[in-house]
């Protein structure tokens, strides 16, 4: 199955999906956000590592920013913060550069390595995007990460690659619903931007109009 560019969703909403269904569904499908110092500083890295006008060339490695990236078989599109072009003896070809070159994509975070792994799968769906886009295969990419200043190796395992697929399928199937899951609350509601239009202890307590109300009560009296 292919999907049409009206279709795409954002390469992005993955790493929201896996944090949180319900996050992601809030983001993408109600159009809701909203800032906290987390989402603030990651936005702060992506300004310096996206710079679409600027092509590096060091020694054997071509360095390119901010590279639009899509992909029919998964529907999806956006960018990859920087992707590197390694010289070598089997490879693609790139207009207006001599010899064959690997690809190898980064992606920049802030913090440090997370036990979960929402960062690799959003660095192996570029990857795969790449694979589309380019015709190749790449077996590799790294996350840099602000807090240690150093890249962290991610391989993109069968494994890796078939949760990219299934998730992003789910994403689709959700998205088509304009549906918007439960979800249960967690530690990591707290470090949510959403957490106060998510409002996960409302779903056990009270409907959303009763808490209106009850607002709109307490400021009266």
């Amino acid at each position: 199955m292919e999907y049409t560019e009206e279709e795409y969703l954002m390469i992005s909403g993955i790493q929201h999906f896996k944090f949180c269904r319900r996050q992601w569904a809030l983001i993408h499908v109600e159009q809701q956000w909203a800032e906290n110092v987390h989402t603030v500083v990651g936005e702060l890295m992506h300004k310096r590592a996206h710079d679409p006008y600027f092509t590096e060339k060091r020694k054997d490695i071509i360095v390119v920013r901010a590279l639009p990236v899509a992909s029919r078989q998964l529907g999806v599109s956006g960018e990859c913060d920087i992707v590197e072009f390694h010289k070598c003896e089997d490879g693609i070809t790139l207009f207006g550069h001599r010899g064959l070159y690997s690809v190898y994509p980064i992606e920049y975070k802030k913090g440090k390595p997370k036990k979960t792994d929402e960062d690799k799968l959003q660095l192996a769906a570029q990857a795969m995007c790449l694979e589309e886009m380019f015709s190749t295969y790449i077996q590799e990419g790294a996350i840099f990460y602000g807090e240690t200043r150093k890249r962290e190796i991610v391989e993109f395992s069968d494994g890796l690659r078939e949760e990219v697929k299934e998730m992003f399928q789910e994403m689709h199937e959700y998205y088509k619903r304009n549906y918007t899951p439960k979800v249960k609350q967690s530690k990591a509601c707290n470090a949510c931007s959403l957490k106060d239009i998510c409002l996960p202890k409302l779903e056990k307590t009270t409907s959303v109009k009763n808490y209106i109300s009850q607002m709109l009560k307490e400021e009266t009296e």
